[in-house]
């Protein structure tokens, strides 16, 4: 079980940097953009960075707390989609106007690699800690 949760974590993960990546350039801002704000194309390229790296950690190490920074890493992300493509708040302090209330086959892509990586490693998070004491108390010979 522990190798499926991490393959389907990486792999949402991985969806979600690739779509990121690929539209970060689209989110450049405008020449009308007002100081002070944080580039659409700056957040786009540090959510799929932050992607990769929280992928490459449960991968590695599927440790609880890698798990952790998995599911926020994808939970934010899946939840951002879903809050900009249903309210326009505007620009929030340094963070640009990013209201899309358009849907496409490359946000569905995002959405659902995002929410499969939330729930596995939510998952893996519940479930990796018993594993390891498990494995820690099976090491022990007193417990033999």
């Amino acid at each position: 079980m522990g190798i499926l949760l991490r393959v389907l974590v990486a792999g949402g993960l991985a969806a979600d940097a690739v779509i990121h990546w690929r539209f970060a350039p689209d989110m450049a801002p405008g020449p009308n953009t007002p100081s002070g704000t944080i580039h659409g194309d700056d957040l786009f390229r540090a959510q799929a960075i932050a992607a990769v790296v929280a992928a490459l950690l449960v991968l590695f190490w599927a440790r609880r707390w890698t798990y952790a920074i998995a599911f926020v890493v994808a939970a934010s992300a899946a939840g951002a989609v879903l809050l900009y493509y249903f309210v326009d708040f505007g620009r929030l302090g340094p963070i640009p106007r990013m209201y899309d209330p358009s849907w496409y086959s490359d946000k569905t892509i995002s959405l659902a690699g995002e929410a499969v990586a939330a729930l596995a490693a939510l998952a893996g998070f519940f479930t990796v800690r018993r594993t390891e004491r498990s494995e820690s108390r099976s090491d022990d010979p007193v417990h033999h």
